[in-house]
């Protein structure tokens, strides 16, 4: 059994890693959504200030565009040109996703400085096609209603996560310690 604790090392280190910090960064995620409740931005501050980019940058395009917390649910809805397109929920703010973008990057970790350079941008990197994933979902949602399912539920996970998992390859061949590791 010893063995196998060696020969798979960093494997142990790395699972172990990743569990920790996304453990560590859910709760503490859990707690800001717990604490938001009830402040002046609604449903939390992260889908508010979403829910207001996406109304700026639909109205920057020309549509008329309003965005009012929702009645019966915590949410955002959308309106396009006077339709009801959609609603911005807590998951739609991109925080999960950074989550697990950061988790894994710590759990790969390299030098201190490029491991916090690559968080900080690859975060915002995230936070902006997020944004720019929800604009161009809701322009989808109103000019394609008939595609709504294929697109909410395909095509703009998959940009997301794919943008993603390309900056998590990226990072480990480039910077990583694994990568230094195993060269």
């Amino acid at each position: 059994m010893k063995a196998l604790f060696i020969k798979y090392k960093s494997v142990i280190k790395f699972i172990l890693t990743f569990l920790l910090v996304y453990g560590l960064l859910s709760l503490g995620y859990k707690f800001y959504l717990q604490f938001s409740d009830g402040s002046k931005f609604y449903p939390d501050y992260m889908t508010h200030l979403v829910s207001k980019q996406t109304e700026a940058l639909l109205d920057t395009f020309g549509y008329d565009v309003e965005v009012l917390p929702h009645d019966s649910e915590p949410s955002m809805k959308l309106i396009l040109n006077g339709n009801y397109i959609a609603r911005i929920i807590e998951g739609c703010n991109s925080i999960s996703v950074i989550i697990l973008f950061i988790s894994f990057i710590i759990a790969f970790s390299g030098k201190l400085k490029t491991t916090f350079f690559y968080i900080l941008s690859g975060s915002v990197l995230v936070y902006v096609v997020n944004l720019l994933r929800i604009v161009v979902l809701s322009l989808g949602l109103y000019h394609y209603p008939e595609y709504s399912d294929f697109l909410h539920t395909v095509v703009f996970p998959g940009i997301i996560y794919g943008m993603v998992f390309l900056l998590w390859i990226f990072w480990v061949n480039r910077f990583s310690k694994f990568k230094q590791n195993h060269a």
